[in-house]
């Protein structure tokens, strides 16, 4: 596998991001609030599994991962009601 550009490191960076937030405020209560559970599980879902896939990638710099491990992590513990 070839190595990603620093264009497409700073776009898979800033992914990463979005799905963090995305994370945090459904867990907050925050974002869709009105859908069902299983909405909003399966949106936790995909979106911490995504975080997982890019983190395991080996090409990352210096990048931080700690906003990403603990976006994991709620995540994994999230259980929609």
């Amino acid at each position: 596998m070839e190595d990603r550009t620093t264009e497409q490191l700073a776009q898979d960076y800033s992914a990463m991001g979005d799905s963090i937030s995305l994370i945090n405020a459904v867990i907050a209560g925050d974002a869709m609030a009105d859908d069902s559970a299983k909405d909003r599980q399966d949106c936790v879902d995909r979106n911490t599994q995504h975080l997982e896939l890019m983190k395991a990638k080996t090409d990352w710099g210096s990048e931080s991962m700690t906003a990403t491990d603990a976006a994991i992590s709620a995540g994994n513990g999230y259980t929609a009601s």
